[in-house]
């Protein structure tokens, strides 16, 4: 590897849906990086310390998610941005996310619909989506 080559570190992905989190993690290596998932919202903050990743992907639907709490520990943690995503039926808790600090926030149809084109920017800490 040449010393030219910058590691993107992974974004990590908060959803117990095994087959979305695997479009996910497709959409990521297509897009040049990679996306972990993690089913556990506690393990979040210290993944995100280790791995220095510069995005996280929370599913706002995830059971048990107390998202306010999360996002606390997420800051405390280093996370420089939190993407979320959830039913588009659910405004009060995309409401929610967003006063939250969650930057987007978007319905699982729009994050889907642009997700091979925020992705890149996302992992690269770029401010898009």
């Amino acid at each position: 590897m040449s010393e030219q080559t910058e590691t993107v570190p992974p974004g990590l992905l908060l959803s117990d849906d095994l087959i979305f989190a695997s479009r996910v993690a497709g959409a990521a290596r297509a897009a040049g990086g990679e996306v972990r998932q993690v089913r556990s919202a506690d393990a979040l903050p210290e993944l995100v310390r280790q791995l220095q990743a510069r995005c996280v992907i929370v599913d706002i639907a995830f059971p048990g998610l107390d998202l306010a709490d999360l996002m606390r520990r997420l800051g405390e943690a280093g996370a420089p941005r939190v993407v979320a995503y959830g039913p588009h039926v659910d405004a009060d808790a995309l409401r929610a996310a967003q006063a939250a600090g969650c930057d987007p926030v978007l319905p699982r149809s729009k994050f889907v619909e642009n997700l091979p084109r925020d992705l890149e920017g996302w992992l690269s800490g770029r401010r898009t989506g």
